[in-house]
């Protein structure tokens, strides 16, 4: 599994770590020519063609925040934290898939940086350890507290999560939660907790929600999913036992699949056993690491 085949990896953007903390080069970016990648609240605008849209700095709102995103052919791109964004809770749109699949695999990758980033800025507008208001710094990869006796630095927080497949005789472990749609199996998964490694996070996860003892844990991939900020940790985990026990409060249902039900499922076959993950998500490509095997 390559950063090249899984979506919001892969962004031609040039993050330019060291213009971030140098004011004079990145006000000298914020003219013109610089971008500013258009959103209609956290989701994407895009354009007829199914691009990205992009204005320019003087689309951003007077009491705006400007994010620095990076550099594409030399021009900056920007990111907008609109006041309205503060405090609000984003709906669930249901025509954002829809719009997404639209995107080259670049622009998708660019999207989810900024929507992670954005959604940051505008839930974190206070200190964690003085609750004084915060202020953007490092281009907006940084907030710091306006309090002088504090000076807390707080950064862009990424959520790690573990998504294993587990395997048993020749069978995947797979899970569905009350969420998903009719007939969608996908593999499990968890947040790693503090003082856990990704491996004792893995056999935790798959013990706690179907009761099933892992030995051998191996990575295969990860997955930024800025929904809000995870970074999802693909797995592969050897089952010793089937048995099953389900956590009826983390899982509607599990059980384990053959290899023909899951490249059924993976072939998109009207009586497949169940509906496979879409190919957004890294579990979809695990599935597919896992049949060509």
């Amino acid at each position: 599994m390559t950063i090249s085949t899984i979506a919001f990896a892969g962004a031609g953007l040039d993050r330019a770590d060291h213009i971030r903390t140098d004011a004079d080069k990145l006000a000298s970016l914020m003219d013109w020519r610089a971008r500013l990648l258009r959103l209609d609240g956290l989701d994407p605008q895009i354009t007829p063609g199914g691009q990205l849209e992009w204005g320019s700095l003087a689309d951003a709102g007077p009491d705006s925040e400007l994010v620095f995103l990076g550099l594409m052919s030399g021009k900056g791109c920007f990111a907008e934290v609109a006041p309205s964004l503060i405090g609000s809770v984003a709906p669930a749109n249901p025509r954002l898939w829809a719009a997404m699949s639209s995107l080259s695999h670049e622009e998708l990758a660019i999207y989810g940086a900024a929507r992670s980033l954005v959604d940051w800025h505008a839930r974190h507008r206070y200190c964690a350890r003085c609750g004084n208001p915060t202020v953007l710094a490092k281009g907006g990869w940084q907030r710091n507290c306006t309090n002088d006796v504090c000076k807390g630095e707080h950064y862009p927080r990424v959520d790690p999560v573990t998504i294993m497949l587990v395997e048993h005789g020749g069978r995947l472990l797979l899970g569905r939660q009350p969420r998903f749609p009719p007939r969608r199996f996908s593999a499990l998964a968890g947040f790693v907790e503090p003082g856990e490694s990704i491996e004792e996070a893995v056999a935790r996860e798959v013990l706690e929600e179907a009761g099933v003892t892992v030995g051998k844990v191996s990575y295969v991939g990860s997955q930024p999913w800025p929904f809000p900020s995870s970074l999802m940790m693909g797995c592969y985990a050897e089952a010793l036992d089937d048995g099953l026990t389900i956590d009826r409060t983390e899982l509607e249902e599990a059980d384990w699949f053959t290899r023909d039900e899951v490249a059924a499922a993976m072939r998109g076959e009207e009586d497949a056993r169940f509906i496979a993950p879409p190919p957004q998500a890294i579990a979809h490509h695990l599935l597919k690491w896992w049949l060509e095997r």
